[in-house]
């Protein structure tokens, strides 16, 4: 199964998830980190890649930014619809996206890219739509707590990699909090990866930021290990659009 259609079959239980009030970290600190991340000078419209059920978009455009939400999930964008009749969203696959060259100065890609199936392709898709100087942010669980995980619950526990660090793969997560439950479904990867992704599209990493949960999430344990890596990178004024001559 793809990742596409491993989120599509659970978007409806993804949705009451993401949209609980203070349930998980968007609410409680990661939504406020990110949103420090995107450049000041935004002037035009914002693609938001992988938007899922349009948490984030709500949020921009509830900040008077004009926003164009995309998920490759038709489940996910109809609940985008249904909670922001208003907005623009669109399905569409983040490899082949359906826009011009330099449609974009902003493209954030949140909490998304381990979730796509081709993420090389994404982000060179991300390179093609903005124009030259635009920016690209992105959140991504960090790869150092994908890799891995705590032997238990308690603050000191040890926090041990199972196999490769270096090696990509699938893994699953079964979560369950305050009576929600969620099946976080995504690939593993190194940073290096994404890293390389952003280089072959020619993009320059302008801002890298290791965020943690802190103190009073989930028992202090993510305190000590990063949980979530956010990269703001910016395509060169003399890289050329990828695919126009």
């Amino acid at each position: 199964m793809s990742l596409r259609d491993a989120w599509d079959a659970q978007a409806e239980r993804w949705a009451v998830w993401a949209r609980a009030p203070g349930h998980d970290s968007y609410w409680r600190f990661h939504r406020d980190r990110f949103l420090e991340l995107l450049p000041d000078d935004v002037n035009g419209p914002i693609l938001d890649l992988g938007c899922g059920e349009g948490r984030l978009a709500r949020e921009l455009r509830s900040r008077g930014e004009t926003v164009v939400g995309v998920d490759a999930s038709s489940a996910m964008i109809d609940l985008a619809r249904e909670a922001d009749p208003d907005g623009n969203y669109r399905v569409a696959d983040a490899a082949a996206l359906p826009f011009e060259a330099g449609a974009f100065q902003l493209v954030v890609a949140f909490m998304a890219l381990q979730d796509i199936d081709d993420p090389e392709r994404a982000i060179a898709e991300a390179g093609r739509v903005l124009g030259p100087g635009g920016s690209l942010c992105l959140a991504v669980t960090h790869p150092t707590s994908t890799a891995g995980r705590f032997e238990s619950s308690g603050s000191e526990a040890r926090f041990v990699i199972d196999g490769s660090y270096l090696e990509s793969r699938r893994r699953e997560d079964e979560v369950t909090r305050d009576g929600l439950s969620i099946r976080f479904i995504f690939e593993h990867r190194p940073i290096d990866r994404y890293a390389r992704a952003l280089e072959d599209a020619g993009f320059v990493i302008e801002r890298l930021r290791e965020v943690t949960g802190g103190i009073d999430f989930m028992g202090g344990r993510w305190d000590r290990i990063p949980l979530f890596l956010h990269i703001r990178a910016v395509r060169s004024r003399n890289q050329a659009t990828p695919g126009v001559v």
